[in-house]
């Protein structure tokens, strides 16, 4: 096992301050990077441990803030504020240009060899910034398969990867339909992966606060999707060029 440093980084970004969760692998050399977006809850361990294992493997990694450093647990309060994000892609884009931003003023990390993963908001996230034609290497959404303005998908430039699972009230067959029509429309390198059974944010550990209905934890899936994202970033990303 290697040896990971961890750091919080304070940033501003939709008139708040955001504060990520910033790990950095031995070493003193440049490394590939990786932005990890949470759900719409807000960063918790569960972002953060994700960032420390992306760490261990070589990368830069950064656990980015949604919510000026809040973990929304009461459901009604989450919804208030993601509904009215999700809604605004030039909002979700300053989010990922903040970040991306701590990203590339990190010395450590490859300022041309990035790529953006997240879950839930924070995929939509990711793939707005795709949208928004950053140069990123990948983009990975797991229960965030949202749509974009028109014409705005032919600006990605990289593969896109989503996850989602087959019972997600959330993100349903006609969301996911949505989805990859404008994925294809766009001539963008898309996979989707459907988890039999799952439900919506199936990959994370159950909380121990009320959750909007629709989400369960899935831990056969949630590995699989792990494996899945960390084999997204070996073929794009690969820590050795």
């Amino acid at each position: 096992m290697t040896t990971v440093t961890t750091r919080a980084v304070q940033y501003p970004a939709d008139n708040l301050t955001m504060i990520g969760h910033l790990a950095l692998p031995a070493g003193t050399d440049r490394r590939p990077a990786v932005l990890i977006g949470p759900e719409g809850m807000g960063p918790s361990h569960v972002e953060r441990h994700r960032a420390e294992a992306l760490a261990e493997l070589g990368y830069v990694a950064l656990a980015f803030d949604i919510h000026g450093g809040r973990y929304l647990e009461d459901p009604e309060e989450m919804l208030a504020r993601c509904m009215p994000l999700l809604a605004d892609p030039d909002r979700m884009r300053g989010i990922g240009h903040a970040a991306l931003n701590v990203v590339r003023a990190e010395p450590r990390a490859d300022p041309d060899r990035i790529a953006a993963l997240g879950y839930g908001t924070g995929g939509a996230v990711a793939v707005e910034l795709g949208r928004d034609g950053v140069d990123l290497r990948a983009i990975g959404t797991v229960n965030g398969l949202t749509t974009g303005r028109p014409g705005e998908a032919a600006r990605i430039r990289c593969p896109v990867w989503a996850g989602v699972g087959s019972q997600d009230p959330i993100m349903p067959p006609a969301q996911r339909e949505e989805f990859t029509a404008e994925m294809q429309g766009a001539g963008v390198d898309w996979r989707l992966v459907v988890y039999g059974g799952a439900l919506h944010a199936f990959h994370h550990p159950p909380v121990d606060h009320p959750a909007p209905p629709g989400v369960g934890y899935h831990p056969r899936h949630a590995q699989r999707a792990w494996r899945d994202i960390v084999a997204l970033l070996d073929e794009c990303l690969p820590v050795a060029q």
